[in-house]
């Protein structure tokens, strides 16, 4: 599954290239203008019925096939991570904030030593239910390239490389992918379009939030039109590491008032006591701001690696006992009135 800048209500940031549909990996080009947003048009069919669940599974998968697989960090970025558009068809529908599971090809032998087809991996899908072409008939996975550096032999490990990861970011247009799902109910979006959404994420958590962003600002979907807040925390090692952010400064140069961006860069910023700024520390920065909108409502979504969790709750429980609350009631009672969304891996 699924990754700073200080706080922006208006935006003069750069802003990616327009992508090569086809092709097989790019780096992100910026260019020296900030495109303002006109609102796609989409299949409001898409908005009838139940929430799918479980539609294909690893016995009866579904067979998709990539059209694009793009770069989209710079040269410098901790490793690789690839936009990758599949073409569906539209049948197998999601809703924003669910995750697809992909079956990479070949087999493995298992530990009673029989040779079996490979697992399901779980990835958070990076688009609307319309897709990036606004028509239903794609999804958008965000994938980091998994590899592993062995210091005795002094480069990567092929053995020890993720077996998907690398299926999917080395895959070409035409490549067949078996998927599996949608799954998940964690990190849906409150039915109420005046909420206020506060995301955290690092590296590839982004992923589900630029679901949200998409259905939120890119789309006109004349029955659900949001006029809430949606705050972005990202979390990445450098400049070169950030992950669509060229669409974010869409959204600020569009939407000021209803969207909010701040970046942790743990190589580049330090945080308030001279150490690295890693997210919970950009987080702690705003903390009055954002227990308040807790108070009032707000739902606090967290996605990335399972590590980003326990100095993000260190964080908000040392800042709760300094505001004279119980910081497990706290939790309690966000959770209760569904408030609290974590899903990591």
């Amino acid at each position: 599954m699924a990754a700073q800048m200080t706080r922006t209500n208006v935006a003069a940031r750069t802003v990616a290239g327009k992508p090569a549909a086809a092709s097989r990996t790019r780096l992100v080009a910026r260019a020296a203008a900030t495109q303002t947003i006109k609102r796609a048009e989409v299949p409001l069919k898409l908005e009838e019925g139940p929430m799918p669940l479980n539609t294909f599974n690893n016995k009866a998968p579904f067979k998709a096939t990539v059209v694009s697989v793009e770069r989209i960090v710079g040269p410098k970025a901790t490793g690789e991570t690839c936009n990758i558009v599949i073409k569906t068809d539209g049948k197998i529908p999601f809703w924003e904030g669910q995750s697809y599971g992909v079956i990479p090809p070949g087999t493995k032998v298992n530990s009673r030593g029989k040779e079996v087809p490979h697992g399901v991996r779980l990835y958070s899908i990076a688009s609307s239910r319309y897709g990036d072409s606004f028509d239903g008939m794609t999804t958008t996975l965000c994938v980091r390239r998994a590899t592993y550096w062995d210091p005795e032999m002094g480069k990567d490990d092929p053995a020890k490389k993720g077996i998907c990861s690398n299926f999917l970011c080395d895959a070409t247009p035409g490549t067949e992918v078996t998927m599996t799902g949608p799954t998940g109910k964690i990190l849906l979006m409150p039915e109420a379009p005046n909420s206020v959404l506060i995301c955290v994420a690092t590296g590839t958590g982004i992923a589900p939030f630029r679901s949200f962003w998409r259905r939120c600002f890119f789309e006109n979907v004349p029955n659900w039109k949001f006029t809430g807040l949606l705050w972005v925390f990202m979390g990445v090692a450098n400049s070169d590491a950030k992950l669509y952010d060229d669409e974010m400064a869409q959204i600020s140069a569009t939407f000021p008032d209803q969207f909010r961006l701040d970046y942790a860069l743990s190589r580049e910023q330090q945080n308030k006591s001279g150490g690295k700024m890693y997210i919970q520390d950009k987080v702690e920065e705003y903390a009055d701001e954002v227990f308040g909108l807790l108070n009032d409502g707000a739902h606090m979504y967290f996605c990335g690696l399972k590590g980003m969790m326990p100095g993000i709750l260190e964080m908000l429980e040392r800042v709760a006992k300094s505001k004279g609350l119980n910081f497990e009631e706290f939790v309690e009672k966000l959770k209760h009135n569904n408030q609290w969304h974590v899903e990591v891996y």
